[in-house]
C-alpha cells in the first residue's frame, strides 16, 4: 500500500502515539474545513485528558492526553469492557504465532474461541453475542464473499448447520468441541479460498466482500466527526485516517475505493445534519475531484470499484436532484440569503457526482452534462412551482377567474426566478431565465388549452382570460429576449420552444372545435333518424318526418349561435361550417332517397307468343264468361285497400294507396321541408359571411345576394324529390292499383274490361295524394303518377300476357279509354299538370294505340322497315327478334312486334310463326 490515504491526507502522522494534535490538520486544510472554535468543548480530542472524557482518574494515575486509538474507541462508542475483551482476544491469537499478520486473523472466529460465558453478565447475553458473531461471519463469508462462491459448497453447508444450532442455543466453544471444530474448519475453508481476483499467495478473505466491506469502512470513516458537534471534523482527522488505513488489507479497500467512501462520508454527514454546514459539502466536493481522477484511470477494470462508485455517486446525485427538481420549494424562504448559497453547493455536488458516472458510462458523451442537467432542474422546478400555484388557487371560484389570477401569479413567479435563482444557475447554464420563462409559458399554455377545450362559447370571462394570457405571454417573451441577448447563438434552441398563444388563432381553433362539436351533434341526430325514423307525419299541419324537424332545428341553432359569437367570423370558418352541414344534409337526403327504384315495381315482360286461333264458339263462350271473372291478384301477394270494393262492383271505391306509398309521400314532404330550410340557412350564411352591414343599401344588397354555400345540397334534394316521386308513382300504379289497372284492364276482351273502374280508383288515389302531399311538391308527384299510368297502359297493350288479345276493331275503344285517362290528369290534377305536359308524356302511349288501328299486313310491313332502319336485320337476311328497349314508339321494332303478338288475327299468327317461329299461347 502506498503511504498516502488520498491527496488531502498526504503526510499524516501515525495514529498510535499519544502526541496531541496541537498543530493544524493537513487534511482539514486540504478540504477547506474551518478551524475549530477556541472553547473547551472544541479543543482537540487528543488534548483532552482521560479524566475529561471517561470520568475521574484512577488513584496514582496522572492525567495524560488520549491516544488516537482511544479517540477511535470513543468515537465508535465502544465501551472499555468491550475494548478490553477485544485486546485480550487479539493478544491470545498472536501468542506463539510469530510473524502472523493481523489481516490474517478472522476476528469473529477468534472472539468465539477466546471469550467464555463467564465474561458476560448472563447466559442470554452471551448467546446473543455469540449469534451476532456467527451472523457477521455469514455476511462476510457467504452472503457477500469477495470471491465467487457455490452456495452448495460443503463448507457452506457445514457452516449453515452450526449457525442453525447457534440460533437455538449457545454452542460449546471449547477447543475440542465438535461444533467449534466444524465451525473452524468451515470458516478456514471459506476464508482461505483462492481464485480469480484473489491475488494469490497467503490471503485471508472474510470481510473484504462488497458491500459489507464498504459498510464497515464507512462506519470507521464516520469517526472523524465530533460526536458533540456533529457538523465539525476532529482536528485529529489525520491520525484517525492513518489508523483507519490499517484496515485496508482486511476490508479489501484501495485508495480509489477509500476516496469514494470518504466523499460519501462527508456527504452523508452533510445530509443528516440538515445541511446547515456548507463546509461538509465543500469537503465532499474536494474529495470528488480525486474520485474523478481515479475514475478516469481506473475505468471499469475493477468491478468492485465500479459498484462502489456507481452506488455512492448515484445516491449522492439522486438525493441532490430530489431537492433541485423543486428548488423553489426547497429554497424559497431564503431567497437571496444562505439557503440560496446552499443551493449552489448542492448543484455542485449533483453535477460533479453525475458527471463522473456519466463519463464512466460513455466517454465523451457528457461534454455538456452540467448545462443539460441544470436545464432539466429549471424545467422541473418551474413546473412544480407552477403546479402548486395552480392547486392553491383552485377553489370554488369560476374557472375563468382562477385562470386570470394564475396568469398574474405566474408572471410574479417568473420575476422571482429571474431575480434570485437565475444568477446562481448562470454558472452552469448560459440563459437559465429564458429556460424558466419558456417553461412557464408552456405550462400556462397547457392550462389555457384545457380551459378553452371546455369552453362552449366566447363569453366575457373567456375574453378576460385571453387578455390575461396575452399580457403574460408578452412579459415572458420579453424575459426570454433579454436573457438570450448575450448568448452565442442567440438562444435559438430555447426560442424555438415558444409556441405563441396567438389569441386570434385560439379563437379560430375554438370556433373550429365548436363547429366540429355542433356538427357531431347533427350527425348523431342523423344516425338516430336512420335507426328510428318510421316516416310517419308529426301531424296534419306538419306532414313531414320528425327527424327532419330535429335536424333543421339543430342546423338553424348552430348557424345563429355561430354568428352570435362576439368575434369577427372569417370566410374560411363559414365555409367549413357550410361544408360540414352540407355533408350531413347530403347523407340525410341520401337516406330519404333510399326507397328503391321504379324497376322493382315494373312487371316482368312475358315471353313473346302468337294468339291462339280459337273457334268462333269458344271465343263467344270466353266473352260470355268474362263478367264473372275475378281480377287476377298481384304476384306479390299484397293486400290493398279498396280491392274488396272493386270486386263487389262498388261505384265509389276507397283509395287503394298502401301504407308504404303514403310513407313515400311523407318522404316527399320531408324533402320539401328540407329544401325550404336549406334555402333559408344558405341565405343566412351568405349574408353573415360578408360581415355586418355598414348602411341600409349594403344590407339590401347582401339580402338580395344569391346563395352559394349549400347549392349542392339543394340540387341533391331536388333530384331526390324526382326520384322519390317516381318510385311512389310506380308503386301506386303497379302495386297498389294492380288489381284495377295492369292486372284487370282488357283481361278477357276489351269491351268487357274497359278503363272506367281503373279511372275511379285512380281519381280516389289522386285525391288522397293531393291531401297528403304539400302543395309545392304536388305537381311533381302528379306528373310522375301520370307517367307511370301511361307506362302501365302501354304495358297492358304490349305485354299483357296470355289473358289479353286485341283486334283491329278494338282500336276505337282503346283510343277512347286512353283519352279518358289523359282527361283524368287534366281535370283531376287541379291545374297541376298542363295539357301540353300531358300531351307530351302521352306521345309514346298514343303511338302504341295508333299501331293497334293498323291491319296485320300494315304492321308486318312497318316491322320489316323498322328492322332494316334500326340495323336489326339486313336486306335478304333472315329476320331476328328485335331486343326490348322499353322505349315504346311506332318506329321501335320491338313495339311493333309486341302489337303483332297480341293481334288476334290469322295473318299476324301466320307471320309470327313463319318469320320468328313463335309458339302459340297456352
Amino acid at each position: 500500500m502506498e503511504g498516502e490515504v488520498s491527496s488531502p491526507v498526504a503526510g499524516a502522522r501515525g495514529g498510535g502515539g499519544a502526541t496531541a494534535a496541537v498543530g493544524g490538520s493537513r487534511v482539514k486544510k486540504a478540504l477547506g474545513l474551518k478551524a475549530r472554535r477556541s472553547s473547551s468543548s472544541a479543543q482537540p480530542m487528543m488534548a483532552r485528558t482521560l479524566s475529561q472524557t471517561s470520568g475521574p482518574a484512577s488513584p496514582g494515575r496522572g492525567r495524560r492526553p488520549m491516544t488516537s486509538a482511544e479517540i477511535m474507541r470513543q468515537q465508535m462508542r465502544v465501551t472499555e469492557q468491550s475494548d478490553a475483551r477485544l485486546r485480550r482476544t487479539l493478544m491470545r491469537a498472536v501468542v506463539g504465532q510469530v510473524g502472523r499478520r493481523p489481516d490474517t486473523i478472522v476476528l469473529p472466529l477468534e472472539l468465539l474461541r477466546q471469550l467464555k460465558p463467564a465474561e458476560f453478565a448472563d447466559s442470554e447475553e452471551y448467546h446473543q453475542w455469540q449469534f451476532r458473531q456467527v451472523k457477521l461471519l455469514e455476511a462476510g463469508l457467504i452472503l457477500h464473499p469477495s470471491l465467487p462462491l457455490d452456495r452448495l459448497n460443503s463448507a457452506v453447508l457445514r457452516f449453515r448447520e452450526v449457525m442453525h444450532a447457534t440460533e437455538i442455543r449457545a454452542i460449546d466453544t471449547a477447543k475440542n468441541s465438535d461444533a467449534m471444530r466444524a465451525l473452524t474448519n468451515a470458516v478456514q475453508a471459506l476464508a482461505w479460498r483462492s481464485g480469480v481476483g484473489s491475488g494469490g499467495g497467503d490471503a485471508c478473505h472474510w470481510a473484504d466482500g462488497y458491500p459489507l466491506n464498504v459498510l464497515l469502512y464507512v462506519s470507521l470513516l464516520q469517526t472523524v466527526f465530533d460526536q458533540r458537534e456533529c457538523t465539525a471534523v476532529l482536528d485529529e482527522v489525520d491520525e484517525l485516517l492513518e489508523l483507519i488505513k490499517k484496515t485496508w488489507p482486511t476490508l479489501g479497500i484501495t485508495k480509489p475505493v477509500h476516496n469514494v467512501c470518504f466523499a460519501w462520508a462527508f456527504f452523508q454527514q452533510y445530509v443528516i445534519t440538515s445541511q446547515v454546514e456548507a463546509d461538509l459539502a465543500a469537503a465532499a466536493l474536494a474529495v470528488l475531484a480525486d474520485v474523478a481522477a481515479d475514475a478516469k484511470q481506473q475505468g471499469s477494470r475493477d468491478a468492485v470499484y465500479v459498484k462502489v462508485l456507481v452506488s455512492a455517486l448515484g445516491a449522492m446525485q439522486e438525493w441532490s436532484e430530489r431537492r433541485l427538481l423543486d428548488y423553489h420549494d426547497s429554497y424559497e424562504k431564503g431567497i437571496g440569503g444562505a439557503p440560496t448559497e446552499g443551493m449552489e453547493v448542492l448543484l455542485s455536488l449533483a453535477l460533479s457526482a453525475g458527471k463522473i458516472v456519466a463519463d464512466r458510462d460513455a466517454a465523451g458523451a457528457a461534454a455538456n452534462f452540467a448545462g443539460d442537467r441544470v436545464d432539466y432542474y429549471i424545467r422541473c422546478s418551474m413546473k412544480n412551482a407552477f403546479t402548486k400555484i395552480l392547486e392553491n388557487g383552485m377553489g370554488d371560484g369560476e374557472p375563468g377567474v382562477v385562470l386570470t389570477e394564475l396568469a398574474r401569479d405566474t408572471e410574479q413567479l417568473a420575476q422571482i426566478e429571474r431575480r434570485s435563482f437565475s444568477p446562481v444557475l448562470r454558472r452552469w447554464h448560459p440563459f437559465p431565465g429564458a429556460v424558466a420563462a419558456v417553461t412557464l409559458h408552456g405550462c400556462f399554455g397547457v392550462v389555457l388549452k384545457q380551459y378553452l377545450g371546455k369552453a362552449t362559447g366566447l363569453t366575457n370571462e373567456l375574453v378576460h382570460v385571453l387578455h390575461a394570457a396575452g399580457r403574460l405571454e408578452k412579459a415572458l417573451v420579453q424575459m426570454v429576449v433579454e436573457d438570450v441577448a448575450d448568448s452565442d447563438d442567440g438562444g435559438k434552441s430555447v426560442v424555438r420552444e415558444v409556441v405563441p398563444y396567438d389569441v386570434e388563432s385560439v379563437v379560430a381553433v375554438f370556433l373550429r372545435t365548436w363547429t366540429e362539436e355542433r356538427l357531431r351533434i347533427c350527425k348523431e341526430c342523423l344516425l338516430r333518424a336512420k335507426e328510428t325514423e318510421s316516416w310517419m307525419p308529426r301531424s296534419k299541419n306538419e306532414p313531414y318526418a320528425q327527424s327532419a324537424v330535429e335536424l333543421m332545428k339543430l342546423a338553424k341553432a348552430t348557424v345563429d349561435e355561430f354568428f352570435g359569437i362576439p368575434v369577427s367570423a372569417r370566410d374560411d370558418m363559414v365555409q367549413d361550417l357550410a361544408d360540414g352541414m352540407e355533408a350531413i344534409f347530403h347523407q340525410y337526403i341520401s337516406f330519404l332517397a333510399s326507397c328503391g327504384s321504379r324497376q322493382s315495381y315494373l312487371p316482368s315482360l312475358p315471353p313473346l307468343t302468337r294468339c291462339n286461333q280459337d273457334s268462333r264458339i269458344i271465343r263467344l263462350w270466353k266473352r260470355a264468361a268474362t263478367p264473372c271473372r275475378v281480377p287476377v291478384s298481384s304476384p306479390r301477394g299484397s293486400v290493398h285497400q279498396g280491392q274488396g270494393s272493386m270486386a263487389s262492383g262498388g261505384q265509389n271505391p276507397r283509395p287503394s294507396t298502401s301504407r308504404g306509398t303514403q310513407r313515400l309521400y311523407v318522404r316527399l314532404n320531408t324533402l320539401h321541408f328540407l329544401l325550404s330550410h336549406i334555402h333559408a340557412l344558405d341565405k343566412s350564411l351568405s349574408f353573415f359571411s360578408r360581415g355586418r352591414c355598414s348602411s341600409p343599401s349594403s344590407a339590401t344588397a347582401r339580402l338580395l345576394a344569391p346563395s352559394s354555400h349549400l347549392d349542392r345540397a339543394r340540387a341533391a334534394a331536388q333530384s331526390a324529390v324526382g326520384h322519390v316521386a317516381e318510385v311512389a308513382a310506380y308503386r301506386l300504379i303497379f302495386l297498389d292499383s294492380h288489381h284495377s289497372f295492369y292486372d284487370g284492364l282488357y283481361v278477357g276482351g276489351v269491351a268487357d274490361a274497359r278503363i272506367r273502374p281503373a279511372l275511379r280508383t285512380l281519381k280516389q288515389n289522386l285525391s288522397l295524394l293531393l291531401s297528403v302531399v304539400v302543395d309545392r311538391v304536388q305537381p311533381v308527384a302528379v306528373r310522375e303518377v301520370m307517367k307511370a299510368s301511361f307506362q302501365a297502359f302501354s304495358l297492358v297493350l304490349l305485354a299483357g300476357g296470355s289473358d289479353r288479345s286485341f283486334t283491329k276493331e278494338d282500336h276505337g275503344m282503346v283510343e277512347e279509354d286512353f283519352r279518358s285517362l289523359k282527361r283524368a290528369f287534366c281535370t283531376r290534377g287541379e291545374g297541376l299538370v298542363t295539357e301540353e305536359v300531358v300531351d307530351g308524356e302521352a306521345e309514346a302511349a298514343e303511338s302504341v294505340v295508333a299501331l293497334m288501328g293498323q291491319t296485320a299486313e300494315q304492321l308486318v310491313e312497318e316491322l320489316t322497315i323498322a328492322c332494316e332502319l334500326s340495323g336489326v336485320n339486313s336486306a335478304g337476311q333472315r329476320m331476328r327478334v328485335p331486343a326490348t328497349t322499353w322505349r315504346w314508339s311506332r318506329t321501335d321494332p320491338n313495339t311493333i312486334l309486341c302489337v303483332l303478338c297480341h293481334r288476334d288475327d290469322e295473318v299476324a299468327s301466320h307471320y309470327l310463326k313463319r318469320t320468328f317461329q313463335l309458339p302459340k299461347r297456352r
